[in-house]
């Protein structure tokens, strides 16, 4: 006996005699001639040591060691085949995981509506969810541990510095101004953009998204005030609570106003004065696996389906 694997053909010859007991029943099915699956069986039972057929010059039956080994044997070529089927499937991008990073404006956003649809076409993808800042995904798009993210910046200002990557811009997200509800400004009828630039400021900080940064920043220097920052924090919806406690005001993408902050109200800037326009964009390897490619063409399809313009710059 021979302590070498026996190979998975010699495995479906065994089967094929076991399900036929016939021997050129057996060979048709296996697209083979009798002589050597007669010669194959022969070396199968030399390689265990002990028969797997009773023969006689009319009939074939399994020996006892044979009828043991039916059932193991079919389970263990299903389960192979199977693992080639998945190794396929994952080849086209049914099968497998997605790792997808969003800035926390997009979960107010159509992200929960793309990712139901998606589940729903693509049932053996598992998505994993990782809400991070545009810094922290744009370091793991490069280092590989995100397939895909959502970043946010200011409209006019150019995609992100990512070579290697591409993106696509799949939201236009207008800046509206969070306010306390006992803020004089929150009772005007019309907002004076030089009197909001006035005012403490909550921003993120700069890491996160440095173009809208700059664009909130240089919008407050056009309205004749250097900007006045009370606090920096990094999620919105602590932004929101911040302005709610009444530190400052706060320019928000206007997703984040399905946040019902007791205490906060929001308000838009006549758009001859308001700051530029937040734009989010999708990011993705140019070289990305099948599972990405996936996503991606289901968000341009979700664009397309909307019927609304594509945003842009």
């Amino acid at each position: 006996m021979s302590d070498a694997p026996i190979e998975a053909r010699a495995w479906r010859q065994f089967l094929a005699l076991a399900e036929t007991l016939h021997y050129g029943r057996a060979a048709a099915r296996l697209h083979m001639t009798q002589p050597p699956l007669t010669v194959a069986i022969q070396q199968l039972e030399a390689r265990l040591g002990t028969p797997l057929f009773v023969r006689s010059r009319r009939s074939v039956a399994l020996s006892p060691a044979g009828e043991a080994l039916v059932e193991p044997v079919r389970q263990w070529l299903a389960a192979g085949q199977d693992l080639v089927e998945r190794a396929r499937a994952s080849g086209r991008g049914e099968l497998g995981r997605l790792r997808l990073g969003f800035v926390s404006t997009l979960g107010f956003g159509p992200l929960p509506g793309w990712l139901r649809s998606f589940r729903a076409a693509h049932p053996g993808l598992q998505v994993e969810l990782r809400e991070a800042t545009g810094d922290v995904q744009q370091a793991a798009l490069r280092e590989g541990q995100l397939d895909c993210g959502f970043l946010l910046r200011a409209r006019g200002i150019g995609p992100a510095e990512l070579p290697g990557f591409d993106s696509l811009p799949v939201l236009d997200e207008p800046l509206l101004l969070a306010l306390p509800e006992a803020h004089a400004l929150a009772q005007a009828q019309a907002l004076d953009p030089q009197a909001v630039a006035a005012e403490p400021l909550v921003i993120f900080p700069r890491s996160i998204a440095p173009s809208l940064h700059d664009a909130i920043l240089a919008w407050t220097h056009r309205q004749g005030h250097a900007p006045a920052i009370a606090q920096e924090a990094i999620q919105m919806q602590t932004i929101v609570n911040l302005v709610s406690a009444g530190l400052g005001l706060a320019w928000v993408p206007a997703s984040i106003t399905t946040l019902q902050r007791p205490g906060v109200v929001y308000r838009r800037l006549d758009a001859r004065h308001a700051p530029p326009q937040g734009l989010a964009e999708m990011v993705w390897p140019r070289e990305a696996p099948a599972a990405t490619r996936r996503f991606v063409e289901h968000v341009r399809a979700a664009l397309a389906a909307a019927g609304l313009p594509p945003p842009g710059d």
